[in-house]
């Protein structure tokens, strides 16, 4: 983590985030520009650098911190010994939530991050990439899967979910006016009607 970036107040260090998440998300990194992300968070290019040093320390320092700020809200939002698939599902839901509450586009970032190809970037993320994905294989696996006849595919199941869950943010985030708490619930209900379908 770099220390002089945190003596900034909290507001410009979000802004800054924020601008480097969107553009990020949208371009992943090779074509992402340094220009539109000073833009985003009123900057000058010369301070991003100052705090950066470079494209690819800005990128390798925002996953770090988007997957660490990730983790400490699951932590926070998920119970220790829930293991009821659904239940388990919207309180990871919650988590998600209430990160884009301060981020809203850390899930389209980190989305964009699983597709990277490009040989520097995946070098700067690789190890904590597949932490961050032995987390959420880790809290998926709890989910009790008795509820289910035999025969269902839970896991399909859950990328249903997924999918679903991963629709709405996209265009939530992207539309005007992002509130995660209209996010949350409208999610939670398409949640809850898979849940009665099944």
């Amino acid at each position: 983590m770099n220390d002089r970036f945190f003596e900034l107040k909290k507001e410009k260090q979000d802004r800054m985030i924020n601008s480097a998440l969107k553009v990020f998300s949208q371009y992943g990194y090779r074509h992402a520009s340094t220009d539109e992300i000073i833009k985003g968070a009123g900057i000058s290019k010369g301070l991003l650098f100052h705090y950066f040093e470079s494209k690819i320390g800005l990128y390798a320092f925002l996953y770090d911190y988007a997957t660490r700020f990730v983790t400490l809200e699951l932590t926070a939002n998920v119970e220790k010994n829930e293991n009821g698939y659904f239940q388990l599902y919207k309180q990871i839901l919650n988590a998600k939530a209430d990160s884009m509450a301060q981020y809203p586009y850390i899930f389209l970032f980190l989305h964009k991050a699983d597709e990277e190809t490009d040989k520097d970037a995946l070098f700067e993320i690789s190890e904590r990439r597949e932490k961050y994905k032995r987390i959420m294989d880790a809290l998926r696996d709890r989910a009790d899967i008795t509820i289910f006849e035999n025969g269902a595919d839970y896991q399909k199941l859950w990328k249903v979910l997924d999918f679903t869950v991963d629709g709405l943010m996209e265009s939530a985030v992207k539309g005007d006016n992002f509130r995660s708490d209209i996010f949350l619930e409208e999610a939670t209900e398409y949640v809850d009607m898979i849940r009665d379908m099944i």
